[in-house]
């Protein structure tokens, strides 16, 4: 995966690692973002996750308005390269503790950490966003 971000991503926006980000999640005090789409949100995503989603975002989202700039937020996807753009938007807006999970869920997925449903529940479904994506997850169910 480290290949795959290298390649498309420039780094303007600082990585956190699934290990740092499930330390800050136990201790709540962090804003986790999903930039992914509905429908992949809707599979499984990080619990206290806020979906902005990445075709239709927008900085006008009432979520994002209660934000204060200095809010320590962290956005994912599924490996890091959609959040990239989602941070880097948030960064222009003015927010200044932004970082991108590095990997997205399939990393947080692949260290065995868990995901929950669109109910609340914890499952093991990882949405993939495509077949060809799916090689990056390693533990879970793919779906696409």
């Amino acid at each position: 995966m480290g290949e795959l971000l290298q390649t498309y991503n420039t780094r303007s926006i600082p990585y956190i690692s699934v290990e740092e980000l499930r330390m800050l999640q136990m201790n709540d005090s962090v804003v986790i973002l999903d930039s992914r789409e509905p429908n992949e949100f809707n599979v499984s995503h990080i619990a206290s996750a806020k979906n902005v989603g990445f075709n239709d975002f927008s900085l006008e989202e009432k979520q994002l308005q209660k934000l204060k700039k200095n809010a320590p937020i962290i956005v994912y996807c599924s490996v890091g390269i959609r959040s990239e753009q989602i941070g880097e938007k948030l960064k222009k807006a003015g927010f200044t503790n932004v970082k991108n999970l590095y990997g997205g869920i399939f990393e947080w997925k692949n260290k065995d950490y868990p995901v929950i449903d669109s109910t609340g529940i914890e499952t093991e479904n990882v949405h993939t966003f495509s077949k060809m994506w799916s090689k990056y997850l390693h533990a879970g169910n793919p779906i696409y």
